[in-house]
């Protein structure tokens, strides 16, 4: 291998934000958070959706609440959104 083309790989964990579960691997992703396991210093990463909490994995669907973000969304436009004209084919 060239010497000093690859990016340096280390042990990271990568910890579910919802569900705290912790996944240790090796990464070039950094973090100012680290952690010492086992002897061996970690990076820890915060991921908002891993394996443990997506709903393709664990089989639970989950609602978004879509409705507040319509309405604010009217309060701040009103309904004075403008379109765009259909294009006339003549």
């Amino acid at each position: 291998m060239k010497s000093e083309i690859h990016p340096d790989y280390h042990p990271v964990i990568f910890q579910d934000m919802t569900t705290g579960k912790r996944y240790f691997t090796r990464s070039t992703a950094r973090s100012e958070k680290t952690e010492t396991v086992d002897g061996v210093d970690y990076f820890v990463i915060s991921a908002g959706v891993t394996a443990d909490s997506h709903p393709f994995f664990t089989g639970k669907s989950t609602f978004v609440d879509t409705e507040g973000r319509i309405d604010k969304f009217q309060k701040r436009f009103g309904g004075q959104v403008r379109r765009a004209k259909k294009p006339s084919l003549s």
